[in-house]
């Protein structure tokens, strides 16, 4: 984007307190939730993000190019590939894990094979609509590039569609650049908002992405650690709950807009043309509301121990906690979960290692079913700050046809939260 562009799009939304910032090496610093002052229950772990489960790493690969007018093929490219590794990239072994769909329209491979085997034997990968195939075939040359054991794998690849920012019908996302997301992946700080295979996402109708954050479990409950990563790509404004509160309809809001007119005109969801940005279309109590026609990806890791059937009633809990932000899982959205446990290691290889095997020793330590509902608060808590995050996170995004999708202005959501007596000081 041009140095005119970004101050066109600065003046429209500097108005209304929304921070711009094209993503691509943007240098500053994410801001979270919780520096905000959103409050949340429960205690996060020290990172507050996935990566506080032990062994767990978080590559990503983003891709922004190309500006105007969209040209399938050729962009622009608002795009990229999100890589979790449950046991990090130098430990290969299976992970127990289980999944769930609160609405199915959307993609994850190697589902089946989790169902029946109740294991994860790959990385897992989070792309746009468009590219989960050459994603999902980058995670066999990687594994078989670092020498795994066996002959054929069931990678773990999941979607969310990018349009309109990005050229998601150019399927600009290469075997390279998902290769680069695994070979970047690292313990420590997770990066959120406009990065990896969340950079091109909408989430209630602001700019949305990756997100992350943890729990803590108290020593009586296990002391165990939960920790969530979305990418999050669902919803309108006037959904958006924050501590409870409806808080886009108490803002005024420059909403998602093109910057000129276009001949042919860019096209809205519903095939009217878009709105064009005008500061002075901006407006109190949220959005007209579009169909549900986003998605979230949702991976939940945990290092309690956990067998695949209290994995998959772990995953479940993920749609109470986005119930608590909004959301309600419409026919036309792709809610799709995940949770795994770094617990039991070596109990259950499938094709990850080389013979011989140990099954006839392996014993599995599970925890007693009644103990579960710290875990599933945890996850619920979780998965709602994770959504937050991503939406404090992500700065306001001008793709393809010049659409700008506008983060949540930061100033107003404080005010809110203050007049309802919920800002954390």
């Amino acid at each position: 984007m041009n140095q005119t562009r970004v101050l066109v799009a600065a003046c429209l939304f500097s108005l209304f307190g929304a921070a711009l910032a094209q993503s691509a090496g943007n240098a500053l610093p994410n801001v979270r939730a919780r520096d905000l002052g959103v409050p949340f229950d429960g205690t996060p772990g020290p990172l507050n993000a996935i990566t506080d489960v032990a062994g767990v790493e978080v590559g990503f690969k983003t891709l922004i190019s190309g500006d105007g007018r969209l040209i399938v093929g050729q962009g622009p490219v608002r795009t990229g590939v999100t890589a979790i590794f449950p046991r990090g990239k130098n430990d290969g072994r299976a992970v127990f894990a289980g999944y769930f769909a609160g609405n199915g329209n959307g993609d994850m491979t190697g589902t089946h094979w989790v169902d029946e085997s109740g294991v994860v034997e790959t990385p897992i990968l989070i792309t746009n609509t468009g590219s989960v195939g050459v994603v999902r075939d980058a995670a066999v040359a990687w594994m078989v590039e670092h020498n795994h054991h066996g002959q054929f794998w069931y990678p773990v690849t999941a979607e969310t569609a990018d349009w309109p920012l990005n050229d998601i019908r150019g399927q600009h996302v290469s075997k390279q650049d998902a290769l680069d997301a695994l070979n970047s992946a690292s313990g420590g700080p997770v990066l959120e908002g406009n990065v990896g295979g969340g950079t091109g996402m909408v989430c209630n109708g602001f700019k949305g992405g990756t997100g992350t954050s943890s729990r803590k479990l108290e020593a009586g409950a296990g002391g165990y650690t939960v920790g969530v990563l979305v990418q999050c790509n669902y919803g309108g404004q006037n959904q958006l709950r924050v501590a409870g509160i409806s808080v886009a309809r108490e803002m005024t809001l420059q909403h998602p807009c093109v910057e000129k007119k276009l001949d042919p005109p860019a096209q809205n969801w519903d095939g009217s043309p878009a709105p064009v940005c005008n500061p002075a279309s901006a407006s109190r109590g949220g959005s007209r509301e579009r169909p549900e026609h986003g998605s979230i990806i949702v991976i939940v890791a945990t290092d309690a121990p956990l067998t695949p059937d209290q994995l998959k009633r772990l995953a479940r809990r993920v749609s109470v906690g986005l119930g608590r932000v909004g959301a309600f899982e419409g026919d036309g959205s792709g809610d799709i979960f995940l949770a795994f446990s770094t617990a039991n290691a070596g109990a259950d290889e499938g094709n990850s290692t080389a013979p011989p095997y140990t099954i006839s020793n392996a014993k599995v330590e599970r925890v007693q079913s009644w103990k579960m509902n710290a875990l599933f608060y945890a996850v619920v808590q979780a998965t709602e700050e994770s959504v937050i995050n991503a939406i404090i996170a992500a700065k306001t995004m001008v793709g393809a046809d010049g659409w700008v999708i506008p983060a949540i202005p930061h100033d107003q959501l404080q005010k809110v939260l203050a007049a309802h007596g919920m800002l954390k000081k």
